[in-house]
């Protein structure tokens, strides 16, 4: 039996990060049945409640775990008593570079050392890489790199990270996020989510919406331009009236990540037309249960970016609130490039013109994007068989086209 190593955020309170790890753990396990997840997590409960119908084993990151979330014994152990690394995500960054709470760079790079040296390769599996601004940042994603055979990355944002902060780097592979391959549960289970929740009962459509609170974050104009939560509350507020009034559709309130419940109920709290949405959220569904609801309705909203890539995986075409680059990497790589607003100076008109554009034209969008889709299924998969070749060296058959480029 191999064992693999999988780190990540997976606490269970974001859905984005429980598509990467569902997927994760279904893709490996078809390929390679005899594999053992190690998962260390702040919520072994979730996970094995979640997830325990594949081979896994967790490890607990709470203090009497011998950790302080990801730096403690237990990340060690998992790092040296693995047969393989995958990072995932996006958690290789340097921000807050000394809080173990939020930044997982500086213990893989304490640890990674060690794995190194008992030959254990670490591989970035479908993975975000950066942003790297201080030269702390930059040692420690080079201590990680040293010890990567390869590197997987789901975006073009992450080599140029490593190009700019002139990172030596391995071979290069192009994936995609593992949740572009979610599933969509069966039409009846849809159907009965519809009638609990009564969705989908308007012959209009439905429109789904997505918000965080990251409003001042990745502003991409100077610090007045910032909008402010009260404002960015009350704008979304208006929007979601006036769509409802001027495109006659109703709304359903998506929310992926626990978090985000606070600013959605403070929008709710100043809409008028409270009886045409519904609120949905990962309080009460699983991320294939979300990504069916998305399925039946006819254009997306989001922030953030696993709503949009729940929705890609539904092939139900998007509207961007940009709120993080890499949000905008995203569609720009399914087509979706031309249908992003700015948090810069936002407005309901801003808000409202755009969206009802995309609308008009959403069956157009639908298939321009599905083929662009697939094509990122395709190379989210590719990334088992990179990593088998490596996992299982002798029987290696690593199709090398797929690889792109390499520090030389």
């Amino acid at each position: 039996m191999k064992t693999v190593t999988v780190l990540g955020n997976f606490s269970g309170r974001n859905v984005g990060d429980n598509a990467i790890l569902g997927n994760l753990l279904a893709d490996v396990s078809k390929a390679y049945p005899d594999v053992l997840f190690k998962i260390p997590t702040f919520s072994p409960g979730f996970v094995k409640k979640n997830f325990g119908h594949y081979n896994i084993e967790t490890m607990g990151l709470k203090p009497w775990d011998g950790a302080l979330k990801i730096f403690g014994l237990s990340t060690l152990r998992a790092m040296l008593q693995t047969d393989m690394i995958l990072i995932t995500d996006n958690i290789l960054f340097d921000r807050s570079f000394f809080n173990p709470l939020f930044n997982y760079l500086s213990t893989i790079s304490l640890f990674v050392p060690l794995s190194r040296r008992k030959g254990i390769p670490v591989i970035p599996y479908n993975a975000s890489l950066g942003p790297f601004t201080t030269d702390r940042g930059r040692a420690a994603m080079q201590k990680v790199l040293d010890a990567c055979p390869a590197v997987i990355v789901r975006d073009e944002l992450s080599i140029e990270a490593l190009e700019k902060n002139r990172l030596k780097f391995p071979v290069i592979h192009r994936g995609a996020d593992c949740a572009i391959n979610t599933p969509l549960p069966s039409t009846e289970k849809i159907d009965a989510i519809a009638r609990k929740e009564g969705l989908f009962t308007n012959p209009n459509g439905t429109l789904s919406f997505n918000i965080n609170p990251y409003i001042d974050s990745w502003i991409t104009s100077g610090q007045d331009a910032k909008l402010g939560r009260t404002a960015f509350v009350r704008t979304i507020a208006e929007t979601l009236d006036r769509l409802i009034t001027e495109l006659g559709v109703d709304i359903m309130y998506t929310t992926t990540q626990t978090m985000d419940y606070s600013i959605v109920n403070e929008t709710l709290a100043l809409v008028k037309k409270r009886d045409r949405i519904k609120l949905v959220g990962n309080a009460t569904y699983d991320y294939i249960e979300l990504t069916g609801l998305l399925s039946r309705c006819g254009l997306h909203v989001g922030m953030r970016t696993h709503s949009k890539i729940l929705a890609a995986a539904a092939h139900t075409p998007m509207v961007t609130i940009n709120a993080y680059p890499k949000s905008v990497g995203f569609v720009k790589t399914i087509g979706m490039g031309d249908w992003v607003i700015n948090l810069d100076n936002l407005t309901s008109e801003k808000l409202v013109s755009m969206i009802s554009r995309a609308w008009k034209a959403r069956e157009t969008l639908r298939q321009q994007m599905i083929p662009r889709v697939k094509e990122e299924q395709v190379k989210a998969l590719k990334a088992v068989e990179i990593i088998g070749g490596y996992l299982y060296p002798a029987h290696s058959g690593l199709d090398e086209t797929v690889v792109e480029r390499s520090a030389g």
